[in-house]
């Protein structure tokens, strides 16, 4: 039995596996359903799509920003099970919120004054949900798992969540938004049910204040954490990724529409593509280092992710949209000459990305002391969401700018290099202090 599918079975694994897959499910249902109906039945412009998009984009992460830090003291001084019920219980009333906003979409009740601001700011209730749970989803893995097999629960996670993301896409894109109203607050239950059975975590060290000051916080976080050199390398490296992430995401439904003709089941198509292959990345990544928790392969994979982008931005520029009536649907958009090659480029775009950013978050958790792993993984959070904010907002100034989505992508392309250049730092530190633990704090 191999140490993926043996810890599928164990229940120090499968009930955070289940919880995780949930929410992320629930979260991507939530944000496509609301994302796609605005898109497509809302606004009939690019920019002001563009502008949605990354609106809702930034409001999601914004909580990682700033609550992150609190949300790190918390799990490494509390028992991280008995925090995870309490996130998941929250969940469920962020859900019925969301789903009395998509409702009114629906009706087109005060679309923009009232149903609108609703669905947005479940929106960002469920950034603060996810800002939460975020440290304690890697942090409790090295307190459960053995040292030999974190990579392989972190891909696990890691997988599960792209799969995750996967079937909330679909949804969103297939299913009327009334029936995804309804899905959202019975998911939000599920998770609640499957919470109950995750292991008790407790601190692993003393008890100390709370210090409720975001900013100071946060500050203190942010640099106690990257004061050594590997964990600094290993953050900065993830950081302009998901950047590079934030603009991907930002620019797929107004590509799928503008560029492309298609319709919203193909900007749906898109974002399953994605996880798909950053699930394959995710699971394939610890074949390919037998366990091992290393960057080896990290400069390599993201630079082979800035070719994919390049190759799809180049198939984007050739795409046919003259002399067609209407939008395509996914069926018959795969029947389109360039189809197979702008989705294969995609999916290359993300396995490439799966294999570069799992072992940089198996690392994080593995270089510091278990009684830290949290706050290390909050700052990596505070630090992650100001670089994917920072991204929104390039990609929202080139829009307004006037710059077309398909120049926008290789500004992806370009950020993929500096990945290349940190991940490429981070194993010659690795090399230079073998088995070495950090203490941050």
């Amino acid at each position: 039995m191999t140490t993926t599918t043996h810890l599928i079975t164990q229940r120090r694994f499968l009930p955070l596996f289940v919880t995780q897959l949930l929410g992320a499910f629930n979260d991507n249902l939530y944000k496509n359903a609301m994302l796609l109906f605005v898109v497509y039945s809302v606004y009939n412009s690019e920019a002001q799509e563009a502008r949605f998009s990354a609106i809702a984009s930034g409001l999601f992460i914004l909580p990682f920003l700033v609550l992150s830090a609190l949300a790190g003291q918390l799990a490494d001084m509390r028992d991280k099970a008995r925090l995870i019920r309490i996130i998941k219980a929250c969940e469920v009333g962020i859900m019925l919120i969301g789903g009395a906003g998509l409702l009114l979409a629906w009706h087109h009740f005060e679309i923009e004054r009232v149903a609108i601001p609703l669905m947005l700011a479940a929106l960002f209730a469920m950034g603060v949900h996810s800002a939460f749970f975020g440290p304690i989803k890697y942090a409790i893995l090295p307190q459960h798992l053995h040292s030999d097999e974190v990579l392989a629960g972190t891909g696990l996670v890691e997988a599960g969540t792209y799969i995750a993301i996967l079937a909330g896409t679909i949804l969103a894109g297939f299913v009327p938004v009334e029936w995804a109203a309804l899905a959202v607050v019975v998911t939000a239950l599920i998770g609640l049910i499957a919470a109950q059975a995750v292991p008790p975590a407790p601190s692993l060290m003393a008890a100390e204040p709370i210090d409720l000051n975001i900013v100071r916080s946060s500050i203190t976080l942010v640099r106690m954490t990257t004061r050594h050199a590997r964990v600094f390398l290993a953050i900065a490296a993830i950081s302009v990724f998901w950047a590079v992430g934030a603009v991907l995401f930002i620019q797929f439904p107004p590509l799928a529409k503008n560029v492309l003709g298609a319709s919203k089941s193909v900007a749906s198509l898109f974002l399953v593509i994605f996880s798909v292959g950053v699930a394959i990345g995710s699971v394939s990544i610890n074949h390919l280092l037998k366990g091992k928790v290393s960057a080896r392969y990290a400069p390599v994979s993201v630079m082979v992710m800035a070719g994919f982008i390049i190759a799809f931005d180049f198939v984007c520029r050739a795409w046919p949209v003259s002399g067609r009536d209407g939008l395509l649907n996914a069926g018959a958009f795969v029947f389109q000459p360039l189809a197979l090659p702008l989705l294969g480029t995609l999916l290359g775009i993300a396995v490439a990305g799966g294999m570069f950013v799992v072992p940089l978050y198996a690392f994080l958790t593995t270089v510091v002391d278990k009684a830290e792993t949290s706050r290390t993984i909050a700052a990596n959070n505070i630090v992650n969401s100001g670089a994917m904010v920072a991204g929104s907002l390039i990609a929202v100034s080139l829009s307004a700018a006037g710059v077309a989505i398909v120049n926008q992508l290789l500004l992806g392309a370009a950020m993929c290099t500096v990945s290349a250049w940190l991940g490429q730092r981070l194993y010659q530190a690795e090399k230079a202090h073998p088995g070495e633990i950090e203490h941050p704090f």
